[in-house]
């Protein structure tokens, strides 16, 4: 069985060498979307009866580890040394320093490896991420298996 639960977050980043605008600091409203697949619990005296699991608590591990590092801070590619330099000479601002350049499709693909590590901790492999879709706007969205 499947289900996904979406969640939202505000981050800034920029696209180094870019042929457009995306080169300059911005932001986005991003929607984050996770479908975990697992067997529908059967047992009958506990609370995810009829559940692959709570969406609730599905939500409490992907915020720890996606939505509460990521949302608000400033998202900048660990080579891109100008805005690095940048960001490094304000006080307490809160920087993601990522491996790869920060496009929609890099930032699934992150989120994906951080929250499938994430549920094999805590689940030992009953239940796991299937995909993660990132939208970077409304229109435009990357995915991750």
């Amino acid at each position: 069985m499947e289900i996904t639960t979406r969640m939202e977050f505000d981050s800034g980043h920029r696209i180094p060498n870019h042929k457009s605008n995306c080169r300059n600091l911005h932001g986005h409203r991003y929607a984050l979307e996770v479908t975990i697949v697992g067997d529908i619990i059967d047992q009958e005296d506990i609370s995810d009866f009829g559940m692959v699991m709570d969406f609730k608590d599905a939500k409490s591990l992907i915020k720890k580890v996606i939505v509460e590092p990521w949302d608000h801070a400033f998202i900048v590619y660990e080579k891109d040394k100008e805005v690095l330099d940048f960001l490094n000479s304000l006080e307490n601002h809160k920087t993601v320093i990522f491996p790869k350049v920060p496009t929609a499709e890099n930032m699934a693909l992150v989120a994906f490896d951080i929250i499938s590590k994430a549920f094999e901790e805590e689940f030992k492999g009953l239940i796991k991420p299937k995909r993660v879709r990132l939208f970077e706007t409304p229109n435009n969205w990357a995915d991750a298996y």
